[in-house]
Order: C-alpha cells, then sequence, then structure tokens
C-alpha cells in the first residue's frame, strides 16, 4: 500500500529570516492526520538565511537526526560539542534524558538548505549523546547507504530506535529496489529531483508511506536523491 504526501500539501511557514515545511505536524502547525508514522514524528525542510539559525532551547527523549543539502550549519549544545555540518555530512543527537542545542548559519551570504528528522527513541531517560560523520556521497550511486542504524553497522550513525536510515542516488535508467522485512515499512523522502514508485511521480520535498508490501522500486531520470526509512 502506498500513501503519498506531496510537498506542497506540508505545512509551510515564511518567517522571513526561516522558510519551513513540516510533513507532520509540528509547532505552529497541527493537522491530527499528519502525527507521524510509526516512530518517525518530524520531516522538517529549511532554509534559513545567512547569519541566522535558532538559539539555544531545550529537547528530551528524541533521536534528531539532521541532513544539510547546501550551506552549512554550526551546531552547539549543552554537552560542550561544537560542529559545523557541511553537505555529505549528517549529525545525530540523542535528546535523552535533556539536551539544550543551537544550530545556526555561520555564513555571511550563503543561505542553509536542511532537512531535521525526529525518531522518537525506544525507551525514554537515556544518556544524551552527539554523533557527526561524512559519508561519501559517491558510496550512495545507484546503491543504499546506511546512515544510522540501532547497531551502528556500516560505520552509520547510532540511533536508540528499530529504525534505519539510507541515503541513495538513483542512476538514471537504473530502477533501485529495496525489499520490506515482514511487519517492517518504509518511509521515503525525495531530497532532490523527481523519482516513480510504479506510475506514481514524486517529486523533491513529496513522501510516501510504503507497507504491506514485500518489496519498493524507485526509478528516476534525472538522477534523484532519496531518503530512505526502514521502520518497525
Amino acid at each position: 500500500m502506498l500513501q503519498v504526501r506531496f510537498g506542497a500539501d506540508r505545512g509551510h511557514f515564511d518567517h522571513g529570516w526561516l522558510k519551513t515545511q513540516h510533513t507532520f505536524s509540528f509547532g505552529e502547525y497541527y493537522d491530527p492526520g499528519q502525527m507521524g508514522f510509526r516512530s518517525l514524528r518530524v520531516i522538517n525542510e529549511d532554509h534559513v538565511a545567512p547569519g541566522r539559525g535558532f538559539g539555544m532551547h531545550p529537547h528530551r527523549d528524541m533521536e534528531i537526526v539532521t541532513i544539510v543539502l547546501s550551506g552549512a550549519l554550526e551546531h552547539r549544545d549543552s554537552l560542550g560539542n561544537g560542529e559545523v555540518l557541511h553537505p555529505g555530512e549528517v549529525q545525530r543527537m540523542s535528546a535523552g534524558s535533556g539536551i539544550r542545542h543551537s544550530e545556526f548559519n555561520p555564513s555571511a551570504t550563503e543561505p542553509v538548505h536542511l532537512y531535521q528528522i525526529w525518531l522518537l527513541p525506544k525507551s525514554n531517560g537515556i544518556t544524551p549523546s552527539y554523533e557527526q560523520k561524512r559519508f561519501a556521497e559517491s558510496d550512495r550511486l545507484g546503491v543504499w547507504q546506511l546512515i544510522a542504524s540501532p547497531d551502528a553497522s556500516e560505520n552509520s550513525l547510532h540511533i536508540h530506535q528499530d529504525a534505519r536510515l539510507f541515503l541513495a542516488t538513483i542512476v538514471p535508467n537504473q530502477p533501485l529496489s529495496f525489499d520490506l522485512a515482514p511487519g517492517r515499512a518504509i518511509w521515503v523522502q525525495i531530497l532532490r529531483g523527481a523519482a516513480q514508485i510504479g506510475t506514481q511521480e514524486l517529486h523533491a520535498g513529496d513522501g510516501a508511506a510504503i507497507q504491506d508490501e514485500s518489496s519498493l522500486r524507485l526509478a528516476s531520470t534525472d538522477g534523484a536523491e532519496v531518503l530512505l526509512f526502514d521502520l518497525a
């Protein structure tokens, strides 16, 4: 079963310095029919103006994954971490029993385009932690590149949930498949370009839930970049 969430239907806010779109209910955007998908709670696509960002604020009991598509994002937190996230890198923050952090665009001229993802953790009150890694873009061309998992396999980031996150760049005219284990489901988010699932075409910003299927097949004519969640 395929359920599409078109990017144009997301919650949208333009704060001047921040243009943001929410796949699921978040902040001022509330839709009781869009409260997440399994353990996936938030998918926000943000464009942050140069020299602006999110000041220090608290979180708890959430697995937060951030992917920068263009520009750079400077992270600081109450654990003492301070890193700059660039395209090709992925950040994971386990808020656990409580953490404070800020995310800021350090450039004076270039906006930053990013996705921030929240997953519910398997258990609450864990020790907060932070992790950032680079994943070679060449290693996701025509294959699924694992970027986060519960066992940190394949040098992926460690998340405290039975979920696996993959990136892929689909080679034009070379469809890419993903097999679903029984009882599991997939969420696909199109980051760039356009991809087809069967006869359904999805464009950048669109997402889709797939469940009660044995496999997924994605095709693209323009080399779409895709984020896939394999969820319990």
